[in-house]
C-alpha cells in the first residue's frame, strides 16, 4: 500500500472514530484508543505502532557500543515485527510505575520477566510464560556473613528490587520459618545495582531471578548465587485486563516463536554467554555513566553549538560511521562524519584530519544545512529531520521533495506523512521527470530509512544514556 493511501485509511479511520464514538485519541501519544481507554490490536494495528515498556539492565534493555540491545529488545522488536507494526519502548525501572503504565493505557505491553501472582492477576492480563527461573539468594563467597541454606535469612536484612517477586517471596518465607526477615525494598533499583552493592560489600544479600543472578557472577567473580528460595517460576509479559485481542495474538506468537531456534539464540546470548557478559556489563558500567563512546565530550561541545541534544549528534555519528574516526567507504566518503569530498574540500578539511577536528566541523556542517531552513520550518523536532536528510542525500533532493509536497497539496514544512513520501519516491519516473525537479533521480529509501533510524536510535539513547 503507497504512503498516500495509507493516509487515506488513516483518515478514515478518524472519520470513522467520530461518526461511530467506537474509539477515541489518546491526548498524550495522539494515538488511537477503544471506548474503554486502552488499545487493543486493532488499535495498535491501525495506528502501525506497538507501545511497550520495559527496565534497564544488562540483560533486558540496554546499549552496547552504540546500538540498543537486550532480552526484551529482541523478542519485543520480534513480536512488532510479526505485527507488522513499529516498536515504541519506555524505559522504567520501576515496577510500580511500570505497571501503572499499562493501567492507565500508556502503553501496550509491560516485556519484563514478570513472575504472576494472585494480586498481580487480579488487575492484569499475563502472557503463556516465555521462560522460566527461580528467585536465588545473592551474597558474597567466602565471608562471615555466608549463609547455605535460606532458612538462615531469619534477623536478617535482605535488600531487593521494590514491588518485586523477590520481596513477596521473602515474606513468604518469613512466614514459612517462623522468623521475621528484614526486606528493605529499594525503590529504582535494578537486581544488576544491588547485586553490585553486594560484590563491593555495602550490603550483604539481595535476592533476584536466578537469570539475572547467574548473568553477573559471571563479572563478578566473589559473589554466589547458588542458594534458592523458591521453586522455578514463570516469567510472562502483562497487558490490561482489557486487552482481549492483543494478549490472544501475543499468546499465538510466544507459543511458536519460544519453540524456534531463533528463540533459543537470543535466549542464550543474553543468559548464557559469560564471555558476552562481561563485555555487555563492563559497557554497561561506562553507560550508566553517560559515555557512549570515546568521543562523547566533543559531541557535547558540537552539539551545543548547534543547540541539539549530544545524544542525538552521537545517535546520527553512529549512523556514518560506528563512531570509527578512520572509516572510509567505497564512495570515498571518510571519517566520523563520513564527509564526500567536495564536502570536505568547502569546509577545509580532509582524510587526515584529526577526530575532534572532523565533529566540529560536522556540527558546523549541520548548522550551515539548518539555516537553509530555520524560517519556513519551525517545529524543531521537524526540522532536525529535513537537516539529517539533508546530510545524507543533499540539500537539493530535499528542495525537489519540499516542491513535490506543495504541488500535491502536501505540507513542505513537515516531514512526518508529508514530504517523506516524495523523498521515499524520488527514484519513481512519476516524480523525478517532474518539471519543477531540478537534481534528479534519488534512491530515497536510504534517506527515509537514515532519518527513521537516526530518531529512533535517539529515543534508546534518552532512555538509557544520562542527559
Amino acid at each position: 500500500m503507497s504512503r498516500f493511501k495509507q493516509l487515506l485509511v488513516g483518515f478514515s479511520l478518524v472519520l470513522g472514530c467520530l461518526l461511530f464514538e467506537t474509539c477515541s485519541f489518546n491526548n498524550n501519544s495522539g494515538l488511537l484508543v477503544g471506548p474503554d481507554g486502552v488499545r487493543d490490536y486493532d488499535q495498535i494495528i491501525q495506528d502501525g505502532v506497538l507501545v511497550a515498556v520495559t527496565d534497564i539492565n544488562s540483560t533486558n534493555y540496554f546499549i552496547y557500543k552504540g546500538e540498543p540491545m537486550g532480552y526484551q529488545f529482541d523478542m519485543l522488536r520480534e513480536f512488532a515485527l510479526y505485527l507488522g507494526v513499529r516498536l515504541e519502548i519506555i524505559a522504567e525501572n520501576d515496577l510500580h510505575s511500570a505497571f501503572k503504565m499499562l493501567e492507565d493505557g500508556q502503553v501496550d505491553v509491560f516485556a519484563n520477566n514478570l513472575t504472576i501472582t494472585s494480586e498481580r492477576s487480579t488487575k492484569y492480563k499475563f502472557s503463556i510464560p516465555h521462560s522460566t527461573t527461580k528467585q536465588v539468594l545473592v551474597q558474597r563467597k567466602s565471608s562471615e556473613t555466608y549463609l547455605d541454606n535460606p532458612i538462615q535469612l531469619g534477623n536478617k536484612v535482605v535488600y531487593v528490587q521494590k514491588g518485586s517477586a523477590s520481596a513477596q517471596r521473602l515474606a513468604n518465607l518469613s512466614e514459612e520459618i517462623g522468623v521475621d526477615i528484614v526486606v528493605v525494598e529499594m525503590p529504582n533499583y535494578e537486581a544488576d545495582e544491588l547485586i553490585e552493592l553486594v560484590s563491593a560489600g555495602e550490603i550483604d544479600y539481595t535476592v533476584c531471578d536466578e537469570d539475572v543472578a547467574r548473568v553477573n557472577s559471571f563479572y563478578y567473580e566473589n559473589i554466589d548465587v547458588e542458594t534458592p528460595v523458591s521453586f522455578d517460576q514463570n516469567l510472562a509479559w502483562a497487558v490490561s485486563n482489557k486487552a482481549t485481542n492483543l494478549l490472544d495474538t501475543l499468546n499465538v506468537w510466544l507459543e511458536k516463536f519460544t519453540q524456534t531456534a531463533e528463540y533459543k539464540i537470543i535466549k542464550g546470548k543474553y543468559y548464557n554467554n559469560p564471555y558476552w557478559a562481561k563485555k555487555v556489563l563492563t559497557e554497561n558500567l561506562r553507560v550508566k555513566s553517560g559515555n557512549i563512546s570515546p568521543w562523547d565530550d566533543n559531541f557535547r561541545y558540537a552539539s551545543s553549538s548547534i543547540d541539539w541534544d549530544w545524544r542525538l549528534f552521537a545517535a546520527m555519528v553512529y549512523q556514518e560511521s560506528r563512531f570509527k574516526h578512520n572509516v572510509q567507504s567505497h564512495m570515498g566518503a571518510y571519517g566520523l562524519m563520513q564527509f564526500m569530498p567536495a564536502t570536505a574540500d568547502f569546509f577545509g578539511i580532509n582524510h587526515k584530519t584529526d577526530a575532534q577536528t572532523q565533529i566540529k566541523t560536522g556540527a558546523r556542517y549541520l548548522r550551515w544545512i539548518e539555516e537553509r531552513f530555520e524560517d519556513s520550518i519551525t517545529d524543531p523536532e521537524q526540522r532536525v529531520k529535513f537537516i539529517l536528510a539533508s546530510y545524507n542525500a543533499g540539500l537539493g533532493h530535499v528542495i525537489d521533495a519540499r516542491n513535490l509536497a506543495r504541488k500535491y497539496g502536501k505540507d513542505p514544512n513537515v516531514w512526518d506523512d508529508n514530504v517523506d513520501y516524495f523523498i521515499l519516491n524520488k527514484s519513481s519516473p512519476e516524480f523525478y521527470r517532474d518539471t519543477i525537479i531540478k537534481y534528479g533521480s534519488l534512491r530515497g529509501e536510504e534517506t527515509y530509512n537514515y532519518v527513521n533510524e537516526i530518531m529512533q536510535r535517539y529515543k534508546h539513547y534518552q532512555n538509557i544514556i544520562p542527559n
